[in-house]
């Protein structure tokens, strides 16, 4: 703690000066870690995320030596490869990074249902992926979007154009169907429908702060 002789003010953490006069502070008692030591999280989580990194590299090595010697399917080694991969975004991005969490849960939905593409190819491509799963999840993000609305209702407007991302989706999912892609459109329709129905019941409803928000990002 330091005290400032021409403000009269304590001052708690470890500053040289005075915030408000500049003046050179008097050294009274010792402080120590007035605040959390955010270097040291961050340091350790590092730590965490190249030791998984290595132990993930280890693991997949021998997995893939006990295909080769058992004479196993390259399948199995390629999907735990994606799953350990997945794992080391997890930590990096949504723990280690600075993005927002829209932005988080956006990029590791989408990687998500990539690898799980990579997957239906790996094992002969069936089609359950791009007619089930990547319906699935436009759905669920459409489901989060309600709930962070609902959540942070000050700031609801906010999700208009990760709607209007999900409309697209679903418009390209439709796109598929017509290129013979996607062979069952259920799914990809109702994906569709629900993104749709979701967008403008944010326009209709939200009225003039939904339209503000458009032409704010639009720059109309």
């Amino acid at each position: 703690m330091s005290r400032c002789n021409q403000c009269k003010i304590e001052v708690l953490d470890e500053a040289q000066h005075c915030p408000l006069c500049q003046s050179a502070l008097e050294h009274t008692i010792e402080v120590e870690n007035m605040y959390p030591d955010i270097r040291m999280r961050t340091r350790k989580l590092v730590m965490i995320s190249r030791i998984y990194l290595f132990l993930a590299i280890v693991a997949e090595i021998l997995l893939v030596n006990v295909s080769l010697l058992l004479d196993w399917s390259s399948i199995v080694y390629l999907i735990s490869g994606m799953a350990l991969f997945y794992g080391y975004m997890v930590i990096c991005y949504a723990i280690l990074g600075r993005s927002g969490y829209i932005a988080k849960t956006m990029v590791l939905t989408i990687l998500a249902l990539a690898m799980l593409v990579a997957a239906d190819f790996a094992v002969g491509y069936n089609g359950w992926s791009v007619n089930y799963v990547l319906p699935s999840g436009i759905l669920l993000i459409d489901a989060g979007i309600v709930m962070m609305m609902i959540i942070n209702r000050k700031n609801w407007q906010s999700y208009i154009m990760l709607e209007l991302f999900m409309m697209l989706c679903g418009g390209v999912m439709l796109m598929l169907y017509l290129f013979g892609i996607v062979t069952s459109p259920m799914m990809s329709s109702l994906a569709f429908n629900v993104s749709v129905i979701l967008f403008l019941g944010t326009v209709i409803i939200g009225g003039r702060r939904a339209r503000v928000e458009l032409k704010r990002r639009f720059h109309i």
